[in-house]
């Protein structure tokens, strides 16, 4: 499995703006397990998205997809940045099958 967990910095005042467009775009992502947008409790700008995959591929492909891509678009300017991406390797979860 492959997992990503990162935190977009909103331009000020546009979180709720920007959550709206991520969670939008993410219907349905062949290989993707879980995408989680969360608003960070100490920074009223941040949110964290946490994903987890089949693989890397499948998160690679989703990127192209065009529903993605509208969304990463439209999302472009109510960005002010991004301040943390770890790549994780899921192991165990709620909701995930993990086959050993």
């Amino acid at each position: 499995m492959y997992g990503l967990i990162g935190r977009m910095i909103a331009q000020p005042g546009k979180r709720d703006e920007l959550v709206a467009i991520m969670q939008a775009g993410t219907g349905r992502m062949p290989g993707c397990l879980s995408y989680i947008v969360a608003t960070d409790t100490t920074d009223r700008n941040a949110i964290w998205i946490t994903e987890v995959w089949l693989d890397e591929a499948s998160h690679k492909a989703s990127l192209a997809l065009p529903e993605v891509q509208a969304a990463i678009e439209k999302a472009r300017p109510l960005i002010a940045g991004f301040d943390s991406r770890t790549v994780t390797t899921p192991v165990a979860g709620v909701g995930l099958d993990v086959a050993d």
